[in-house]
C-alpha cells in the first residue's frame, strides 16, 4: 500500500475549520514571520481537534493533477529562519495533543506485515538515492538510517567507501533484506525514543519519509545530537505522501512550507545542540517552476 497525498485524502475528513479570519488574510502570508505566526496561531488551537483542515501559505500554488497545493520555488528554504532569538517555542502547549493520531493501536500491529515497496514516485528515489550518495555522504562516514526499511537509498557503489551502516527500523523482513546495512535494529522509538547508540558514535543520521510518524520528535532528536559527533550531519527527508493514520496531528492539514519550518523546529527546540539549520528543495520542477511528480524536500543541520 502506498501513502497517500495528504491534501488527496485529507479533505474527505469530516473535520472543518472556519475559515473566515484566516483565508480573509491569506494573501498577506507571504513572508516567513507571517507563516510562523500562523503555524502557532495553528498550535494553539490544534487541542480542540486533532486533525484540522489545511490553511494554506500564500506562497503556494494549486496542483489540479494531483489536487495539492505546492510551494513555488524558493519558499522551503525560505521558511527557516536565519535568526531564531525572536521565534517562540511552538511545542510550548499541550503536546499531547500536538501529536495524538488517529491509529492510536500500537506501532508493533502496524508495521507487522512488511511493505517492500517505495513511499514515494520513481523520480523523487532517484532523487533521494543521488542526493544521500553523491551529496550527503563522504568517505568514512559512520551512518544511521533511522526508521529504517528495505531500502536506504544509498548507491551500492557507495557502502565500500563508508565506515558503517546502521539501520534502526520495525520491521525484520524489510531490515534483513536491505543488503547495504552492515547491522541492524528493531525498536519503536514512539514508545521508547531513547537511541541504542553510544555518544558521539555517527558523523550522518539520515530519516526518510518517516519524521511525520514521530509522537516523540523532539526527544528523538535529542538523542540524535547525543549520538552525533561534532561537525556531524542529520538530513531529514520528507514528502507530501503519508499514512494519514499514523501521522501526527500538527503535521496534518498543513501545507509543506510549515513542514519544513516544523521539523527545523524539532531540531531547534530539541537541545541536540544543532546548529546551521537549512532546508532545501529537492523536487524536479517543469521550466514554469512547478513541481513535477511527487515532491521532495530536507532538513538538515549540523552537531555544534
Amino acid at each position: 500500500m502506498k501513502p497517500t497525498t495528504l491534501y488527496g485524502v485529507i479533505v474527505m475528513i469530516t473535520y472543518f475549520w472556519p475559515s473566515t479570519s484566516w483565508s480573509n488574510n491569506n494573501n498577506n502570508m507571504n513572508s516567513p514571520k507571517d507563516r510562523r505566526d500562523l503555524l502557532n496561531n495553528f498550535v494553539t488551537m490544534v487541542s480542540s481537534s486533532c486533525l484540522i483542515m489545511p490553511e494554506l501559505a500564500g506562497a503556494t500554488y494549486f496542483d489540479k493533477k494531483t489536487g495539492t497545493q505546492l510551494p513555488e520555488e524558493g519558499e522551503i528554504s525560505s521558511s527557516i529562519p536565519r535568526d531564531w532569538s525572536d521565534v517562540d517555542n511552538i511545542f510550548d502547549d499541550d503536546p499531547n495533543q500536538l501529536f495524538t493520531r488517529l491509529d492510536k493501536s500500537p506501532d508493533s500491529v502496524f508495521y507487522t506485515d512488511p511493505r517492500f515497496v517505495e513511499h514515494v514516485d520513481e523520480n523523487s528515489v532517484n532523487t533521494m538515492t543521488n542526493f544521500i550518495s553523491d551529496q550527503v555522504l563522504k568517505d568514512g562516514d559512520s551512518v544511521l538510517d533511522l526508521c529504517s526499511s528495505w531500502t536506504s537509498h544509498i548507491k551500492a557503489s557507495k557502502k565500500q567507501s563508508l565506515k558503517r551502516i546502521v539501520g534502526l527500523g520495525m520491521n525484520e523482513k524489510e531490515l534483513v533484506a536491505n543488503k547495504l546495512l552492515t547491522d541492524w535494529s528493531i525498536k519503536d522509538l514512539n514508545l521508547n525514543p531513547v537511541l541504542p547508540y553510544d555518544d558521539s558514535s555517527f558523523s550522518v543520521v539520515l530519516c526518510q519519509l518517516s519524521i511525520d510518524y514521530l509522537t516523540q520528535p523532539l526527544q528523538i532528536m535529542k538523542e540524535v545530537g547525543r549520538i552525533l559527533q561534532p561537525g556531524g550531519r542529520v538530513y531529514i527527508l520528507f514528502s507530501n505522501r503519508l499514512f494519514l493514520q499514523k501521522a501526527v496531528a500538527l503535521w496534518t492539514g498543513k501545507d509543506d512550507i510549515d513542514h519544513a519550518y516544523t521539523v527545523a523546529c524539532y531540531l531547534r527546540f530539541s537541545n541536540g545542540g544543532f546548529k546551521d539549520i537549512a532546508a532545501q528543495d529537492l523536487s524536479t520542477r517543469n521550466k514554469k517552476g512547478k513541481v513535477i511528480g511527487d515532491p521532495l524536500y530536507v532538513v538538515s543541520a549540523i552537531k555544534s
